[in-house]
C-alpha cells in the first residue's frame, strides 16, 4: 500500500513568529525528504469589494504572494528553496485547511500551537485535528528540536492503533529513534495483569517485528487524571516527538478530539503528531 504524495502543508505567516515555525518546518522537510507547501491565509474580500473592486482585491492577493516568497527566500538557505511552494488563500483558516486536506496531496499539516501570535486558537486547533483528512503536527515555535531520538506514544485502551503504528514506524525508521509506548493504569491491580499492559506489549511486539526499537511504560494514576500523569512523564523524559490518536469520543461527535488528546496536544512543548479517524493513514514510502 502506498500513499499518494510526498508533501507537507505548513501554515506559516510571513511574520517574526512565522520565521520560528518555518525553521522547525524546514527541519522536518529536510529530515523526511518531503516538499513543503507554505500557506498564508488572508481575509476574504467582502462581497462589495469582489463586485466593485475586484482588481484591487486581486492585486492585494498578488502582493501577499510576493511578500510570502520574499519572506521564505530571506529566511532559509538558498539550496532549500527548490523544495518550497507558496500558496495564498483567502477565508477562514480552519475551513481553508480542512478543504485543502480533503483535496488530498499532503502527508500531513504543520501548524503552530502557541496561543499568542498563531493563526489558529486552541479550540480551532482541536477542530482542525478532528476534521482534517490527513494527520496534523502541532509544534511550539518557541521549542525547537533538531533531532528525534525518542518518540512517545500515549495509548488509550479504547483506541484503534493501526494508523498510529504506521506513522510511528515511519518516523522511527527515518530518525532511527526509540519508541516508548505509554499507558495509564487506573485500577489498583498488578501491572502485568492489566489490559493496559497486555495491549501495550502487543503494540511493542508489532513494532519490534517492523524493526523498531520499542519499550513499554505503564503509569499508575494514584488518583491523578490520565492526561496529567502522561504529561508529567513526557515533561520528565523529554522525548522529541509524541504521536497520538484522536480519542474515541471524537469518532462519535466528529467535532472534538477528546479531553485526553487535547490536553496532550496543548500541554506538550515538543511536536505532537495526531492521527484522526479518516482514511489514507500511510506515509508515502512505507510499505505494509
Amino acid at each position: 500500500m502506498r500513499y499518494r504524495s510526498n508533501n507537507i502543508l505548513a501554515l506559516i505567516p510571513p511574520t517574526k513568529e512565522g520565521k520560528l515555525l518555518l525553521n522547525q518546518s524546514l527541519f522536518f522537510q529536510q529530515s523526511l525528504g518531503m516538499r513543503i507547501f507554505v500557506y498564508h491565509i488572508i481575509d476574504k474580500p467582502s462581497l462589495f469589494e469582489q463586485l466593485f473592486h475586484a482588481k484591487r482585491a486581486n492585486h492585494y492577493k498578488s502582493n501577499e504572494l510576493v511578500k510570502l516568497r520574499r519572506f521564505i527566500e530571506e529566511s532559509i538557505p538558498e539550496k532549500s528553496l527548490n523544495q518550497f511552494t507558496y500558496r495564498i488563500k483567502t477565508g477562514d483558516p480552519l475551513s481553508v485547511l480542512q478543504r485543502q486536506s480533503k483535496k488530498g496531496g499532503y502527508e500531513f499539516i504543520i501548524i503552530d500551537k502557541c496561543e499568542q501570535g498563531s493563526t489558529l486558537d486552541p479550540d480551532d486547533t482541536d477542530k482542525l485535528i478532528s476534521r482534517t483528512f490527513c494527520p496534523v503536527m502541532t509544534v511550539n515555535r518557541n521549542y525547537q528540536i533538531n533531532n528525534v531520538k525518542r518518540i512517545v506514544i500515549p495509548v488509550d485502551i479504547l483506541q484503534t492503533t493501526k494508523k498510529k503504528l504506521l506513522w510511528a514506524t515511519f518516523f522511527a525508521k527515518k530518525f532511527d529513534a526509540q519508541v516508548t509506548i505509554v499507558s495509564a493504569l487506573t485500577m489498583n491491580i498488578d501491572i502485568k495483569k492489566s489490559l493496559a499492559w497486555r495491549n501495550a506489549e502487543k503494540l511493542k511486539h508489532m513494532l519490534s517485528q517492523r524493526g523498531v526499537k520499542c519499550d513499554v511504560e505503564i503509569l499508575k494514576t494514584k488518583g491523578q487524571e490520565k492526561h496529567k500523569l502522561v504529561l508529567d512523564y513526557i515533561a520528565r523524559e523529554k522525548p522529541e516527538l509524541v504521536i497520538i490518536r484522536t480519542h474515541q469520543e471524537s469518532r462519535l461527535a466528529g467535532t472534538h478530539i477528546g479531553k485526553f488528546v487535547s490536553e496532550i496536544v496543548h500541554g506538550c512543548q515538543m511536536p505532537v503528531f495526531t492521527v484522526n479517524r479518516f482514511l489514507n493513514p500511510t506515509p508515502v514510502d512505507f510499505e505494509v
